[in-house]
C-alpha cells in the first residue's frame, strides 16, 4: 500500500444488544468505515486505550454500566473524539443528559439508518484530513466577533468548544449584545459550514402563518397555496437553524416545534408522511427564559431541550475594552476608500463615559448618526449626541414657555408668538407649543453663554451643526452688535 495512500476513519461501536450491533456495523461499512465493536464498557475502555477512533457510537444502557461514563471519559481525557449515543424511543431526557454531558450528538431507537448515515458524517467532518494531493482547507476567516477584552476572549474560546458538538445551544443577551453574529460564528466553525445558516424572527411571523413557514406545504393545502414550498427546517437541512427571539412563539406552535426537534422529521401541510431533517438548533432571546417558563408562557419541555447548552453575551458596557477595535470596525463600513472617517480628539472618552443600553447596534446607530452630523469626515464629541435629553434636562429645566419678550422677538423677527396654556391646561396649538418650547430652550442657553454656538450646543448635548440648524429653521439670529 502506497504510504500517501489515506487511511480509513475508524469507528467504534459500543452496545450490548447483538442484532443492533450488527445493523451498525454493516451501515458504516458500506460507508467505506473501519469498525471495531463493544458489547460492555469494559471492551470499550480497553479498545480505546490502544486504538484511536473518529467517532465512538454507544448506547445509553450497556451490562456494566452506562455510556455515560464514557461520554464524560473521552471529554475528560481531552480528546477530540466525537461521541454519539444511542438513546430508547421517548428517552428523551436522556440524550438531553448525554449531550450536557458532552456527547456530539444522539440517536434514538429505532434507529432510521437515514439520519445515522447524516449524523456520522457530520461527525466525520469534525476531524477530516485533506486527502494526498489535495490542498489543505482554507485558513479560519477572522471573527465576526471583534475585540480582544478577556471576556470576548473567553466568548470565542467557548464557541470554538460549542461549535464541534450538534447539542441545541440557547444564546442569551441584551438586544444588540450580537446574538446572531454569535450563532453564525458557531455556525461557521462547525462541521456544517458548508451548508445552510437560516435564521428566522419568531416575533415576526403571523400566528396563522406560522406552520406553513416553519415546515411547508403541498400544492393545493389551503386557498392561496398555489405551489408546493419549502419551510425553514427543509431550506436549513444539513446546516442551521436559528430561531431568534424564541420566547414569542405562542403555545401551539411551541408543541409543534418540540415533536419536531424530538424526532427530526416535519410533516408540510397538506402531506400525508413526515421527512427527516437534519438541523441544528440555535434559539435566542433577550427574555428570561425560565421566568416565561414559570410565568406559563413558554412550555418547559421546550426550554428543557432547547436550554441543552446556554451561551451568554456580555452587554458591551462590561466590554468597553474593545470600543476602539468597534469603533474601527463600523467606522471602515460606514466610509468610502476616497473618505475615511476620522475620530476627533475626546470622542472615544466621550463613548466610554456612556452605558450603551442598546449595546453594540447602538453604538453602529450612534457612530452612523454623527458621521451624518461631522464635517468633513471627522467626528467630534458634539455630533456623538450621547444623552442628549438628559444632559439638557439637567442643565435647563423645562418650565411652561413664557410669551417672547421684546428682546426675544429682536432675536428672532418674525417668529409667532404662542400664548401658553394656563395651568393644568391642555395647548390649544401642540406644535406651534412645541415649537415656541424649543425655540425658549435654545435662546436661554444662548444667553447664559453670549452667544457662543459651541458652548451653547455642548450646553444642550447637540452637536454644532445641530444646533446651527435649530436656529435656522426657528429663525433665531445672532443680535447685531
Amino acid at each position: 500500500m502506497s504510504a500517501h495512500t489515506p487511511r480509513s476513519p475508524r469507528v467504534l461501536v459500543v452496545d450490548d444488544e447483538a442484532d443492533l450491533r450488527e445493523l451498525l456495523e454493516l451501515t458504516l461499512l458500506k460507508m467505506g468505515l473501519d469498525v471495531d465493536s463493544a458489547a460492555t464498557l469494559g471492551e470499550a475502555r480497553a479498545l480505546l486505550a490502544g486504538t484511536e477512533y473518529q467517532l465512538v457510537l454507544t448506547d445509553m444502557r450497556l451490562p456494566d454500566g452506562l455510556g455515560l461514563e464514557l461520554v464524560r471519559e473521552i471529554a475528560a481525557a481531552c480528546k477530540n473524539t466525537p461521541v454519539a449515543v444511542v438513546t430508547a424511543f421517548g428517552s428523551a431526557d436522556n440524550a438531553v443528559v448525554a449531550l450536557k454531558a458532552g456527547a456530539f450528538d444522539y440517536i434514538s431507537k429505532p434507529v432510521a439508518l437515514d439520519q445515522l448515515r447524516l449524523m456520522v458524517q457530520s461527525a466525520l467532518r469534525l476531524n477530516a484530513e485533506p486527502a494526498a494531493g489535495q490542498a489543505p482547507a482554507a485558513a479560519p476567516t477572522a471573527s465576526r466577533l471583534r475585540g480582544e477584552s478577556a471576556v470576548i476572549q473567553a466568548l470565542r474560546a467557548q464557541i470554538a468548544r460549542l461549535a464541534r458538538s450538534m447539542a441545541p445551544i440557547a444564546i442569551n443577551g441584551e438586544s444588540g449584545s450580537g446574538k446572531e453574529l454569535a450563532a453564525r460564528e458557531i455556525h461557521a466553525q462547525s462541521s456544517r459550514a458548508a451548508q445552510p445558516f437560516i435564521a428566522v424572527n419568531c416575533g415576526a411571523i403571523p400566528e396563522a402563518l406560522m406552520e406553513a413557514e416553519f415546515f411547508g406545504y403541498r400544492k393545493g393545502a389551503f386557498t392561496g397555496a398555489a405551489d408546493e414550498r419549502e419551510g425553514f427546517f427543509q431550506a436549513a437541512n444539513g446546516g442551521t437553524l436559528m430561531l431568534d427571539e424564541v420566547a414569542d412563539l405562542p403555545l401551539a406552535m411551541q408543541v409543534k416545534l418540540l415533536r419536531a426537534i424530538q424526532e427530526r422529521r416535519v410533516r408540510k401541510i397538506g402531506a400525508t408522511a413526515e421527512e427527516p431533517v437534519d438541523v441544528r438548533i440555535i434559539s435566542a432571546t433577550h427574555k428570561n427564559l425560565a421566568q416565561c417558563v414559570e410565568q406559563g408562557s413558554f412550555r418547559q419541555d421546550l426550554f428543557y431541550r432547547l436550554n441543552v447548552i446556554e451561551l451568554s453575551l456580555p452587554p458591551l458596557r462590561e466590554r468597553l475594552d474593545d470600543l476602539a477595535v468597534l469603533t474601527d470596525a463600523i467606522l471602515a463600513r460606514l466610509g468610502t476608500f476616497e473618505n475615511k472617517v476620522v475620530l476627533g480628539q475626546g470622542v472615544l472618552a466621550a463613548l466610554r463615559g456612556y452605558s450603551f443600553p442598546g449595546n453594540v447596534r447602538e453604538l453602529e446607530n450612534i457612530l452612523e448618526r454623527a458621521l451624518a452630523f461631522a464635517d468633513d469626515g471627522v467626528i467630534e464629541v458634539g455630533d456623538l449626541s450621547l444623552k442628549g435629553a438628559r444632559m439638557a434636562e439637567a442643565a435647563l429645566p423645562l418650565p411652561v414657555p413664557s410669551a417672547p419678550t421684546a428682546a426675544d422677538v429682536a432675536i428672532a423677527p418674525g417668529a409667532p408668538v404662542v400664548t401658553p396654556p394656563l395651568p393644568d391646561a391642555l395647548p390649544a396649538n401642540l406644535p406651534d407649543y412645541l415649537i415656541q418650547v424649543e425655540r425658549d430652550i435654545i435662546l436661554r442657553a444662548l444667553a447664559q453663554t453670549q452667544f457662543n454656538r459651541t458652548q451653547a450646543a455642548q450646553l444642550l448635548g447637540i452637536s454644532f451643526r445641530q444646533l446651527r440648524y435649530q436656529m435656522q429653521k426657528l429663525n433665531i439670529q445672532e443680535p447685531e452688535a
